[in-house]
């Protein structure tokens, strides 16, 4: 049996819920879900799954280098890379094809994943400290985002990561 990895970069946490979703939509007990920064070795696995958020329009240092450091063995795997994002919540930005995020993400890389998907990811304000507060909640009244600093706003469509997962077979 193949054992499958789904591996992390997240800032609040949305993206680990979504890569532990993916682990139980895929109903395969050989899956680790670990943080990025915590694996030493993919030699064992036979599919890898990267997931990643944005912050600031950026995704983490971590994952560049996580793909600079594994660029073979991610190329000769099965694999796949998500991008987890406030921006995808609208319709006309929540696919490979047309978010900002993933199209700049895969001019800058140099591995080219096999399998490529989009989700909106959440906004937290409750969690956020002050500063991350009221940025975030700027850059949403710019795009016309919620900007309600006591509510949270999951925009996750948990039905497309379902799909996402089973379009997998891990």
């Amino acid at each position: 049996m193949k054992k499958s990895l789904i591996t992390y970069s997240t800032v609040d946490g949305q993206t680990k819920d979504i890569c532990q979703k993916i682990a139980y939509f895929a109903n395969n007990e050989n899956i680790d879900v670990l943080p990025i920064n915590k694996i030493e070795n993919l030699n064992q696995y036979d599919f890898i799954v990267i997931g990643a958020s944005i912050r600031y329009g950026k995704y983490r240092k971590e994952l560049f280098n996580f793909i600079k450091n594994n660029i073979d063995s991610l190329e000769s795997k099965e694999n796949a890379f998500f991008s987890v994002n406030a921006v995808a919540r609208k319709a006309e930005k929540n696919s490979p094809e047309t978010n900002p995020y993933m199209r700049k993400f895969l001019e800058k890389i140099s591995w080219v994943p096999k399998n490529l998907e989009v989700f909106a990811g959440k906004i937290d304000y409750p969690k956020y400290k002050f500063f991350d507060k009221y940025a975030i909640k700027f850059i949403m009244w710019v795009t016309n985002g919620p900007t309600d600093t006591s509510c949270t706003f999951e925009f996750t469509d948990w039905k497309k990561v379902e799909n996402f997962a089973k379009s997998l077979n891990l």
